[in-house]
């Protein structure tokens, strides 16, 4: 397998619902990492927000748009749309390739706001087929990292994995001013996660809750951590990783992405 022919590995901060209606660094960021990819023979998202008890994988030929999020958000966000395809025959390789761990074959999920609004901003024309693998909030992480290790084939069948999250994410204690700065235990878990990630040591990432306060602040539940290990789980030996961004806003949000990949560096 050459180094062209192998699709990267993503993981956004995807943050606020409303990106999807802005234009911002983060939005423009993700823009650049999908103009690196090129265009992908498929998408596989493990989102934040299909958090589940077992695994399962849509498999629909087209995905709604899951509009998951209050009405207290701009109405406008509940009129957008994403309709990419689904990939039926990919839900069922992905169901072989994780065997024997079960995996349902989902028709009734679809694309949540953790999928479609950083889509949304990367491939705007919706043309190509997504999948979403769902979360299992029974497993530990080193669990969630090695089903990573298991998707990384699809990496050499023209697939982009993709987690989508927020490493540091803590809404009890955000505050809505653009000015505001990060919390310290903020900053220095954000920190701590990149070193893990540009010292390709996952391992240290496995279980946060042994990691001390800043952890526990920053990841006062899992659902969108768990996005990361399978991003890290699908690197191969000598990916280069591109961190960007990698600012926290809101006090207590990381919109911290990355891109793994063989390939030469971006310009």
């Amino acid at each position: 397998m050459t180094q062209s022919t192998r699709m990267p590995v993503i993981f956004l901060g995807h943050g606020s619902p409303t990106n999807a209606l802005e234009d911002n660094d983060c939005t423009r960021a993700w823009h650049r990492i999908a103009r690196s990819v090129g265009t992908p023979r498929a998408i596989l998202s493990v989102s934040a927000h299909w958090y589940t008890r077992g695994t399962g994988v849509t498999a629909m030929a087209m995905p709604r748009t899951i509009h998951d999020f209050g009405r207290s958000l701009p109405a406008p966000l509940f009129d957008l749309q994403y309709p990419a395809p689904g990939d039926p025959a990919l839900a069922q390789r992905i169901r072989d390739i994780l065997a024997p761990v079960p995996v349902a074959l989902d028709e009734s999920w679809g694309l949540d706001h953790g999928t479609w609004s950083v889509l949304l901003k990367a491939w705007p024309e919706a043309d190509i087929p997504v999948v979403q693998l769902s979360i299992d909030a029974t497993q530990p992480g080193a669990w969630h990292h090695e089903i990573g290790r298991k998707l990384r084939v699809l990496r050499d069948e023209g697939v982009l994995i993709m987690g989508t999250g927020n490493v540091v994410h803590n809404l009890g204690v955000m505050q809505w001013s653009e000015q505001a700065e990060p919390y310290d235990w903020a900053t220095r878990f954000n920190e701590y996660v990149i070193n893990a990630i540009n010292d390709d040591a996952p391992e240290r990432l496995f279980e946060p809750s042994s990691l001390g306060r800043d952890a526990a602040l920053s990841i006062p539940s899992p659902d969108h951590y768990l996005p990361l290990l399978y991003a890290l789980g699908a690197r191969h030996p000598g990916d280069r990783v591109e961190i960007d961004p990698k600012h926290i806003v809101f006090k207590s949000l990381s919109m911290m992405s990355f891109i793994l990949d063989d390939r030469p560096q971006r310009t």
